[in-house]
């Protein structure tokens, strides 16, 4: 498990962050010609729904879910997927598909006019359920990330953050009415203000 208080940094050729854990999802392909990351995506993941901790989330990124272990997993069945990152709730950061390259985590989507989110953006799942508070660890390593993805790609910034809620209204509704945007954003204000001191 990564230390959730660590400092990432993110290679902007391997389009790899460290510290993670690698776990290449096959549900990735390249970016158009010249896109570059300007936009996060935040998610909310649990499988089965409500429950923590297994692997089944792994599985799915990697086409390797048992589709007959639950009930619930049978309206999902061959869904390809992935995404990004993976923060869990313990506040393991888990990476499935570079950042050069596109995931599939957005789907029918669009951010201010822009069509086809996954071009242009970076996903990352939060373990957690819509109506369930999201784990303290996770509010820590999540704004961590996010600095180490600004500082790589310029063109990311705070405002440049949303939910696949926003990008996919009446779809989708995640990360939920649990998570704490204020809180994201009084973390990423803080940052600039101790970097810029």
């Amino acid at each position: 498990m990564n230390d959730y208080t660590a400092e990432y940094t993110v290679d902007a050729e391997t389009g790899l962050i460290t510290p993670a854990r690698l776990c290449l999802s096959p549900n990735r392909d390249a970016r158009p010609t010249d896109a570059t990351p300007d936009l996060v995506i935040l998610h909310g993941i649990s499988l089965p729904p409500g429950e923590f901790g297994g692997g089944e989330i792994e599985a799915l990124f990697q086409n390797q879910l048992d589709w007959d272990a639950h009930p619930y997993f049978s309206g999902i069945r061959g869904m390809q997927v992935s995404a990004h990152l993976l923060i869990r709730r313990d506040g393991e950061l888990v990476q499935f598909v570079p950042f050069s390259e596109r995931a599939w985590h957005a789907g029918e989507s669009c951010f201010r006019g822009r069509a086809r989110c996954n071009d242009f953006s970076i996903g990352i799942e939060l373990e957690g359920e819509d109506e369930i508070s999201y784990d303290e660890r996770q509010y820590q390593v999540l704004p961590a990330v996010l600095e180490a993805l600004t500082l790589a790609y310029p063109r990311i910034s705070g405002r440049q953050v949303a939910g696949h809620c926003d990008v996919a209204p009446g779809r989708k509704t995640d990360p939920g009415p649990a998570f704490d945007w204020l809180r994201l954003y009084d973390a990423l204000e803080k940052q600039i203000e101790t970097e810029n001191t």
